[in-house]
């Protein structure tokens, strides 16, 4: 008899690690598969800077230099061109619908838009530098970052004023609200994320990115508050955005300059100038796995998501060799070639 009960655990315990390993792997077969589907020729050889996806209009915003083009998601066609800048950096959209901020770096100002007629209705002076831009829903305000004078305008929108300026500790890059009145903050020179209370209109906490250098894009997952801040030493943190440490860090690609979160599937994204796009699953709450490195064109560091089709949007062009360094220029960029600009749509 105890044979048999020998026989009979040890065939349970078989069929236990059968499930189990076949529940894993069943697990692992439902991370969906990214790939490059479309590629929508644009045009224009300005530089480029941030992307902002209006989901609900299918309308994306991409601030080029001097002007924002804005493309038709839907038919993959430039929908309309505003015009009128010296140097844009983002733009940042109001919930109800009516106005655009566009970040000017070079006027030293964020300029208002009507989303209909794309008719530009005011310009707002800011200290020095204003790049990264966003639009805190609880305040309904409007947090430009100024990289030159190290800190943030915050304009109401329901007047489109300056409201206050408020101190950073260093040069301001990308931003994430939480939608209940606090917006993070990555500052590349300092290494940290901050904490912002638009309401109270201040500094609330820094959070030191160690291992993490130089960080530029950041992502945020509200449900489980992680934050994904991507930087310049091919590293990500993630940051419990309550406790504000570093929980856990991934290897990414070079120059990454955009990060986000993909609710629906339970992913993180890095959009890496390199030419690759680093994709991670969420494990569990602390334990992020890399499920794919999806190659997609160098230059290619800025990114907007479409949460309802998970759709990602990234842009680039074709370049010119880099020339050679001189003593004036000793990290010279390569120039754009001319009418190369694409939009690149990513998806399962």
């Amino acid at each position: 008899m105890s044979n048999k009960r020998n026989s009979t655990v040890l065939l349970l315990i078989f069929a236990l690690l059968v499930l189990v390993t076949t529940a894993t792997v069943l697990g692992a077969n439902r991370t969906p598969q990214f790939k490059v589907k479309e590629t929508w020729p644009i045009g224009g050889d300005d530089k480029w800077g941030n992307l902002t996806l209006d989901a609900h209009a299918h309308l994306l915003y991409i601030s080029r230099t001097t002007h924002v083009q804005v493309v038709d998601t839907n038919t993959g066609k430039l929908a309309g061109d505003i015009t009128g800048f010296k140097h844009t950096h983002g733009v940042a959209l109001d919930d109800a619908g009516k106005y655009g901020y566009v970040s000017d770096g070079e006027a030293n100002q964020v300029a208002v838009f009507d989303r209909t007629s794309r008719q530009i209705v005011a310009k707002i002076d800011a200290p020095e530098g204003p790049d990264f831009i966003i639009f805190e829903p609880k305040t309904e305000r409007v947090l430009a970052f100024n990289h030159t004078s190290y800190d943030a305008t915050v304009i109401d929108t329901k007047t489109n004023k300056v409201i206050t300026t408020i101190a950073l500790p260093g040069e301001p890059e990308g931003a994430q609200a939480d939608g209940k009145g606090l917006v993070f903050l990555n500052i590349e020179t300092a290494h940290v994320i901050v904490r912002i209370d638009a309401q109270e209109l201040k500094v609330t906490a820094k959070w030191p990115l160690a291992p993490c250098e130089r960080p530029t894009g950041l992502g945020f997952d509200p449900d489980h508050q992680r934050l994904f801040s991507v930087c310049g030493n091919q590293k990500m943190a993630i940051v419990d955005s309550v406790a504000g440490k570093v929980v856990a860090t991934a290897d990414i690609g070079a120059r990454a300059d955009g990060a986000t979160y993909d609710a629906k599937h339970a992913l993180v994204f890095s959009s890496n100038g390199d030419g690759s796009l680093t994709i991670l699953s969420q494990a569990s709450k602390d334990r992020y796995e890399s499920v794919q490195t999806l190659s997609t064109r160098v230059g290619a560091r800025t990114m907007a998501l479409d949460a309802a089709t998970s759709t990602l949007y990234l842009v680039t062009a074709d370049f010119a060799p880099t020339p050679a360094p001189t003593a004036q220029d000793p990290k010279p960029r390569p120039s754009i070639m001319p009418n190369s600009f694409v939009v690149l749509g990513v998806g399962q």
